[in-house]
């Protein structure tokens, strides 16, 4: 029987156990403790394991069994998405509004209560963010920020941690602009951690937690994908978006 693995947080020793002793109930968490810190972050993202509690709570790490991925070349574009994107009425950019994107996706939803990105988890991938491994896509209506994504980048792992919208499709349009700049790379890949319906339709998988495991380590080494990620991209990301989804419609 699996028992749960104590973590210091003096930030000493990074080692976490092997993620096949995480419980299977409930599935994949398999240590608490620790710290949010740079050095463990990565290490932990670098091992197939990822943070995720609520207020209160300990620090709780996970790697659940399968894992939830989306391969970039394998997205899958809706129609009346594939429309979206060719009307042109969006502008994206890269780390413009980081903290923005994260509050975004820590307001509050109609499926649950509460929000598991704390003020902890917050100033800590705005750390990542300044060390250049956390991202944000933001997603643009009108002057307004619409929607978008957050997650870190490990060579050609990106990690996705979450995303929000508050206009339809924003946030399925950042998902969109990451796929299509890792599409051009080999073995790139996106952790999805766990599944959701809105993910499955956009393409994403179940595989099993080894074959994950194997995939990202091999991503994570690979050299980074060639994005200036520290340049917001705007009116040229959503053209080339447009571009790479037919073109724009009359």
């Amino acid at each position: 029987m699996n028992t749960l693995h104590w973590l210091d947080s003096n930030g000493k020793g990074m080692e976490f156990p092997n993620v096949e002793k995480a419980l299977r109930d409930p599935d994949g968490l398999l240590a608490i403790g620790g710290d949010l810190t740079v050095p463990r972050l990565l290490h932990a993202y670098r091992n197939g394991i990822f943070p995720w509690y609520s207020e209160g709570q300990p620090i709780l790490w996970w790697s659940p069994d399968p894992r939830t991925i989306l391969l970039p070349e394998r997205i899958h574009v809706s129609r009346s998405l594939r429309k979206t994107l060719r009307q042109g009425r969006f502008t994206i950019s890269v780390n413009r509004a980081f903290d923005a994107v994260v509050a975004g996706c820590a307001g509050p939803r109609r499926t649950q209560d509460g929000t598991w990105i704390t003020r902890e988890m917050r100033s800590a991938y705005h750390d990542l963010n300044e060390v250049g491994y956390a991202h944000s896509i933001e997603v643009w209506q009108d002057g307004g920020l619409a929607g978008g994504l957050y997650g870190v980048s490990i060579g050609r792992a990106f990690f996705g941690e979450s995303m929000f919208s508050l206009v339809a499709d924003a946030s399925k349009v950042a998902l969109v602009w990451i796929a299509r700049q890792l599409c051009k790379w080999p073995r790139s890949l996106i952790d999805c951690q766990t599944p959701t319906e809105h993910l499955l339709r956009m393409g994403a998988e179940r595989v099993p937690r080894s074959q994950f495991i194997e995939s990202v380590r091999l991503a994570c080494d690979c050299p980074g994908p060639a994005v200036d990620w520290h340049k917001g991209l705007g009116p040229a990301a959503t053209q080339t978006l447009v571009q790479a989804e037919g073109g724009p419609t009359n």
